[in-house]
């Protein structure tokens, strides 16, 4: 008894000492914690139904496709060039689609998506709501063109390398349109010039 209380003691302890050393977690950061631990050995009804690079993917593409949602929300609101706001309220539209394709992936495998866009994403939407004007609509173009890079350079990796075939089904399909946003936010950006 005395073994058991003393272990059990020193099993607190540990967790309490771990906890005030843990911060706290984003959304996403949380979604590949759930994930990492969950069973990749099942079909989905108990555990995960792909790998753990696989849910990775899953909760990277949600965590930027919900960043260009809310970006787009925004520049919708705050750009003055035309160019800029048709833009945003195409990223609404598409990113807005293609989150929801990727839910219900994300359900069928039973993977855990974050809710919110991450620190990263958060801190330049809080930079981005700051700004106003022609400021506004060159730091939103500058961080569509970096963030489209980005994605696209996934969704590529990932339409080969997926082992789940319906997330790289996801990805082949989503790539195109990707690019497309690409390569039309570069040609603003270069009209802004």
């Amino acid at each position: 008894m005395k073994k058991l209380s003393l272990a059990a003691i020193i099993a607190i302890a540990a967790l309490s000492f771990q906890a005030c050393n843990n911060a706290p977690k984003d959304s996403k950061e949380s979604a590949d914690s759930v994930n990492a631990v969950k069973d990749t050995t099942t079909n989905g009804s108990t555990g995960i139904a792909v790998d753990e690079k696989d849910a990775k993917f899953a909760t990277d593409a949600a965590n930027a496709g919900m960043a260009e949602v809310a970006a787009g929300k925004v520049a919708s609101e705050k750009a003055t060039n035309a160019q800029v706001k048709e833009f945003a309220n195409m990223m609404v539209m598409d990113h807005t689609k293609a989150n929801e394709e990727l839910m219900g992936i994300a359900k069928t495998k039973n993977i855990t998506l974050p809710t919110a866009p991450d620190a990263d994403h958060q801190k330049m939407l809080t930079d981005l709501s700051a700004k106003s004007g022609a400021a506004f609509d060159k730091a939103y173009v500058d961080a569509m063109v970096e963030g489209h890079k980005k994605v696209a350079a996934m969704l590529e990796d990932a339409s080969k390398n997926c082992k789940d075939t319906d997330l790289m089904a996801f990805a082949t399909k989503t790539l195109p349109t990707v690019k497309a946003h690409l390569a039309k936010i570069e040609a603003i950006q270069k009209g802004m010039k």
